[in-house]
């Protein structure tokens, strides 16, 4: 599976996304836990959400 980080500014969409207070919080809160920033840690769990096998939500 490849990371976000690997592709090129051309290769990457922006979005604008609403969500519900108490899930930013929790997004939040995670992304903090795992040391990693907010769109980071939603692309993170896209990709395990997303990926072929079900992945697991282990930090590549």
């Amino acid at each position: 599976m490849s990371s976000w980080h690997d592709f090129s500014r051309e290769d990457q969409k922006r979005i604008s996304l609403r969500l519900p207070t108490d899930l930013h919080a929790r997004l939040v809160e995670r992304a903090r836990a795992d040391r990693r920033s907010l769109n980071s840690e939603i692309v993170h769990l896209l990709e395990v959400a997303l990926s072929p096998d079900g992945g697991d939500d282990q930090s590549p």
